[in-house]
């Protein structure tokens, strides 16, 4: 029996991405997935329109829920929107839909056939990435430090575009400390380090040129967190099997 899929879209002041964002992805889920399915807009604390944009949307497709937090944070609206669903499958992609929708099929399907988590790769050698040549040498960079600090075997933590089994979100997610940037990163580890199934898929990926996302915050941020669960140790979450 197929699985049913949340894909969480987590949110903050997006009221002019959002009607475009959300037609495309539901008239793609309609027509490639197999798998029932529903889109959760998680709002974090948007200042702007994004909430009237929401329930606009969340009433001219029926598949689409608003869901609103009253603090900022993506990591905190994943955890949110992720812990509350009922979904066999909870996922989630960036609002800008950089990584191709072609993709997510795949996520589903590694994780009906055993995988407890599957992820974007966009530094696979099968990918096909398009940025500036600053964000690529970052991304990979910190990737390299991930995987000399932790030994893990995913290539990249920082795409926005995951899925995870329903039991897999439940035991790892209370674990995870950091409720913004990080979140990805720190589940990612956790999940690699106690035992969970991680397939990494690689995709087609190209760069939001108006993306706010600040990079000497968010660096710092990330290597305050792999600082921490490196000296701090890895949480001792449920594995698989418990």
């Amino acid at each position: 029996m197929p699985a049913y899929v949340d894909v969480v879209v987590p949110v903050y002041n997006e009221e002019a991405a959002l009607p475009g964002s959300i037609e495309r992805l539901t008239e793609f889920l309609a027509g490639h997935l197999h798998s029932s399915w529903r889109v959760t807009i998680a709002d974090n604390a948007s200042t702007d329109g994004t909430g009237a944009v929401s329930r606009e949307l969340s009433t001219t497709y029926p598949n689409v829920h608003y869901y609103y937090l009253p603090q900022k944070g993506r990591g905190r609206a994943l955890r949110a929107a992720w812990l509350e669903s009922d979904a066999d499958i909870v996922s989630y992609m960036d609002v800008d839909l950089s990584t191709d929708l072609s993709h997510f099929p795949q996520l589903v399907e590694a994780l009906e056939s055993g995988y407890d988590v599957a992820v974007g790769s966009r530094l696979s050698r099968d990918s096909q990435v398009t940025r500036a040549f600053k964000r690529e040498f970052i991304s990979r960079s910190y990737n390299v430090l991930i995987k000399s600090l932790f030994f893990t075997p995913f290539p990249d933590a920082q795409c926005g575009f995951k899925a995870l089994t329903r039991q897999a979100a439940q035991a790892i997610i209370p674990g995870i400390e950091n409720n913004n940037w990080f979140f990805d990163t720190e589940l990612l580890i956790i999940a690699a380090k106690r035992g969970y199934r991680i397939k990494s898929v690689p995709v087609k990926w190209d760069d939001d040129p108006t993306s706010t996302v600040n990079i000497t915050s968010t660096a710092m941020e990330n290597i305050g967190g792999l600082l921490r669960l490196r000296f701090g140790g890895i949480p001792d979450v449920r594995g698989p099997g418990g």
